[in-house]
């Protein structure tokens, strides 16, 4: 025991959501006769739940600003349907569709975000609104009708990287970003115990880093292997692309950069934000509008994947993106959650979703078992905070690169927080 938490820093719950994402692959794996991990279903796994997760990406920042966002299946839906006509109607191309899209989606999170922020009408009633507004909205642009989008847009919601180099029985590109994903984790866990050290700060022991890497690099490797075997034409998915993309931006801005700490500041407490120099009407606006940009994407991925824009497209993806986050870890009062927390939610949910299909089991009972999860992953992380523990989601942000010098944990005002900055 004392190892494991040495391992994983001191408290192995901390992990949780980690443990339970592993143990429902190998529950799954075992039960499915093997069907969980192959290549066809990993990749159909994040072809299906790619633009779930980036939704959740965005809709973590909310909610850690302490708000909560109702309306992004709708805008993500309402921004799909409008790029599918302009490209039929107005014969546009492609890329200058994506471009209107994520256009679009800023100019509707400018609009949500004035509301909130300016004007000071909670997030809850003015995305409840949005939900409503932008439903219609696509209904009536749409005219209910499904429209289809031509083969170049399907490419970002159903593409793959291309072959590339030599035939070795692979997919090359695969390989290679499995190659420099390994080379990524290691270096940044190289440059943190330099820095560690140069700080004067405990640096964990050297048997620990090394467990750590082999982990965490033999799981990245293994997902390159499944990516890379695939059926013909297959490879990893330009969705899954997009997402990692996006998990490394964000992970970023939000542990790194003063915008982040800003928005974890406002979450945590608002007044004493304010008193410190923090601009909480400019951060709320921030966040909201993020948020509806990433829906905008998450919707023209789930129409470039659909092949069309459908009257139905949305439905139900906010209470996905929500029950992502927090099953991540994130806080209901806010100031606490991550991406990377958000993230494992997300891939929590899907592989349960993806393990109850292939065991037979049905939509009803499936929906059943995803709101006990649910429920039973947020009473244990307001138990943990009701004895005085930090939150799961609390302690993984410690050990995924937010230093104790510039993050605001539970136990950490404010003040002293943005004080560290200066």
């Amino acid at each position: 025991m004392n190892a494991l938490k040495k391992l994983f820093g001191g408290n192995t719950r901390q992990f949780g959501m980690i443990f339970a994402l592993v143990a429902l692959i190998i529950f799954f794996q075992i039960f499915t006769e093997g069907r969980t991990l192959t290549p066809g279903n990993v990749i159909n796994l994040f072809n299906g739940n790619s633009y779930i997760l980036i939704l959740a990406i965005g809709m973590v920042l909310v909610i850690i600003a302490g708000h909560i966002d109702l309306s992004v299946g709708s805008v993500a839906a309402f921004v799909g349907v409008s790029v599918a006509l302009m490209i039929q109607d107005w014969g546009i191309p492609w890329y200058l569709g994506i471009l209107f899209g994520l256009l679009l989606g800023a100019v509707i999170g400018a609009w949500q975000g004035f509301w909130t922020a300016y004007v000071g009408i909670p997030a809850f009633i003015v995305t409840l609104a949005g939900m409503l507004l932008f439903r219609g909205f696509n209904q009536f642009v749409g005219k209910s009708n499904t429209i289809p989008v031509p083969n170049d847009f399907q490419y970002i919601g159903s593409g793959y990287l291309p072959e590339f180099g030599p035939n070795t029985g692979y997919n090359n590109l695969t390989l290679l970003l499995g190659l420099a994903g390994v080379a990524f984790v290691v270096v940044s866990e190289l440059r943190s115990r330099r820095k560690a050290k140069e700080l004067g700060a405990e640096v964990p022991e050297t048997w620990v880093t090394v467990t750590k890497l082999v982990l965490i690099c033999a799981a990245i490797l293994y997902a390159t292997y499944l990516f890379a075997t695939g059926r013909p034409g297959t490879s990893f998915p330009i969705p899954g692309l997009i997402l990692a993309v996006l998990v490394l931006v964000y992970g970023f801005i939000s542990s790194k950069t003063i915008v982040g700490r800003h928005v974890y500041a406002v979450g945590g407490n608002r007044h004493a934000a304010e008193l410190s120099g923090v601009q909480s009407k400019k951060v709320n606006f921030l966040v909201m509008m993020n948020m509806s940009i990433l829906a905008g994407l998450a919707g023209m991925i789930f129409v470039g994947r659909s092949t069309a824009s459908g009257p139905f497209d949305g439905v139900g993806w906010e209470l996905d993106a929500i029950a992502a986050v927090f099953i991540g870890g994130a806080a209901v009062t806010g100031g606490v959650g991550t991406v990377i927390g958000s993230i494992v939610g997300g891939l929590v949910m899907a592989v349960l979703n993806n393990g109850l299909q292939l065991l037979g089991v049905g939509a009803d009972l499936t929906q059943i078992i995803k709101g006990l999860v649910l429920l039973i992953a947020v009473a244990f992380d307001v138990y943990n905070k009701s004895q005085g523990k930090k939150s799961i989601i609390g302690m993984m942000m410690k050990n995924f690169g937010r230093s104790s010098e510039n993050k605001p944990d539970e136990t950490t005002s404010t003040k002293e927080v943005i004080a560290k900055e200066s």
